[in-house]
């Protein structure tokens, strides 16, 4: 690693996972026109989110992040994004009221257009073409024009992410978010579901304590934190060319923000130590992520953590395991006794949807709901065991009545998958699998808290 870091720097060194555009001319013109535009999110903000997150490598608070495998420009409307909201409003309550500590929401939304991709090009009945990399690089559409990456398409994701982003604020400052309207964010599909009984008792009990809390002169338009919520946005940086677009110098302390989002991460087909993705990020003051996957070894996790945050500085980096429900037990024990050994300060979160994703027999790609939680239940086990903090859950959902990932309550089956396969790349758990997967991992936070010795609210059963 070279010392001297700027947005640019990461063009000097190898890079993955990046398209060929076949106007430079216009790509460079694009990039231009984004320098230009307005940050999406802001400084003050980041940091904020990195004190939350500091508070999570501390096992004072847990981290819920989520949102679509891949944003879409078909599907981006108000109805859509109030019912992803109001999903990840249950379920962070659920998960507020089990684990008596807060609960740091940061969606995969106002951004996440981008996807790595394990081959540059697919075959369909015989037709090679270039792969569908997200909807900010080139269209879902099997047809060679769809496919050819299109600079103008990064403009369109800026827009959309700050129309997201506008009305996310509104949701969350706006009253929307005020926990007496707990009751209200229950989506109407779900209502004759087996969560819809557990999520009732519970908003019953917030409204006894809310009724209690006024009785003694303490009013939710009087406290700030029970009418509003921050809610943050992350995606994965793999198009730097945009990331490196947004980024600015924050007039405030001279330090350089990635503006396109709260926090980012690093994929685990781009986190080479030398290459370009790791280099971007090391410069810039935001909070991390970074993918952790099986082929991922212990001595090379401690280098990587140690050029993303090199002051150990709580709330920077947030490692974000990815092993799958077989490979978690041999690959995540030895990465969290690495750390510990180190002394390095780190989020440790746990993606059971990448791992876990197979082919169905109708032919849909798929995640089997029991293989997920198999791996979220051996993520806490293994934190248990070493006797450290499980911080945290990162899941691709939906507030859609999708069916995309088998299982859960309903149990959806393979060949229900095709009623309704809307995702534009990885299956996503639906409203309702995602609403039960917090009551599980309430259980999990429980028990957690209890080893620790701390006092437990007892979440509806």
């Amino acid at each position: 690693m070279s010392e001297r870091w700027t947005p640019t720097s990461w063009r000097d060194k190898p890079i993955q996972q990046v398209p060929v555009y076949p106007d430079l001319g216009a790509l460079k013109a694009v990039e231009a026109q984004l320098a230009g535009f307005p940050p999406l999110v802001f400084a003050g903000e980041a940091r904020k989110l990195k004190r939350a997150l500091a508070k999570v490598s501390a096992g004072e608070a847990f981290l819920l992040q989520g949102g679509d495998c891949a944003e879409s420009f078909a599907e981006h409307s108000a109805d859509n994004i109030r019912d992803f909201f109001r999903l990840f409003l249950q379920m962070a309550v659920v998960l507020t009221f089990a684990g008596s500590s807060p609960v740091v929401k940061v969606g995969r939304v106002a951004g996440q257009f981008a996807k790595p991709r394990s081959a540059p090009t697919e075959t369909i009945g015989g037709v090679e073409l270039p792969s569908y990399r997200g909807d900010i690089i080139n269209g879902i559409d099997f047809t060679p024009e769809a496919r050819i990456p299109d600079p103008q398409r990064q403009v369109d994701a800026y827009r959309q992410s700050a129309a997201t982003l506008n009305l996310l604020r509104a949701f969350a400052t706006g009253g929307y978010a005020n926990l007496e309207n707990a009751h209200r964010w229950m989506l109407g599909f779900v209502k004759d579901s087996p969560q819809s009984g557990r999520y009732q008792e519970l908003s019953d009990r917030i409204t006894e304590t809310l009724d209690f809390m006024r009785a003694i002169g303490l009013d939710a338009e009087a406290h700030q934190e029970l009418r509003a919520t921050d809610f943050y946005t992350s995606h994965e940086a793999l198009l730097l060319g945009f990331e490196q677009a947004m980024t600015r110098v924050d007039s405030t302390t001279g330090d350089w923000y990635g503006t396109s989002g709260h926090m980012i991460w690093i994929g685990d087909r781009t986190r080479q130590l030398d290459h370009a993705h790791v280099e971007y990020c090391r410069g810039i003051k935001n909070p991390i992520g970074l993918k952790c996957g099986p082929s991922l070894k212990p001595e090379e996790l401690i280098r990587l953590i140690d050029v993303l945050n090199p002051g150990n500085e709580p709330g920077r980096l947030t490692l974000i395991a990815r092993f799958g429900a077989e490979k978690i037990g041999d690959h995540l024990p030895g990465l969290v006794r690495q750390v510990q050994r180190e002394g390095r300060t780190v989020v440790w979160s746990c993606d059971p949807m990448h791992g876990n994703t197979v082919k169905a027999g109708s032919g849909y790609k798929t995640r089997p709901f029991d293989l997920i939680l198999s791996e979220v239940k051996d993520f806490f086990g293994v934190h248990s065991a070493e006797g450290t903090h499980a911080g945290g859950i990162h899941l691709e959902m939906t507030g859609k009545n999708v069916t995309e990932c088998t299982g859960g309550a309903r149990a959806i089956s393979d060949a229900e998958l095709q009623d309704r396969y809307h995702t534009h790349c990885d299956p996503r758990l639906n409203a309702e699998q995602a609403l039960e997967m917090a009551f599980l991992v309430a259980e999990l936070l429980k028990k957690q808290k209890n080893a620790r010795g701390r006092p437990v609210v007892e979440a509806a059963e």
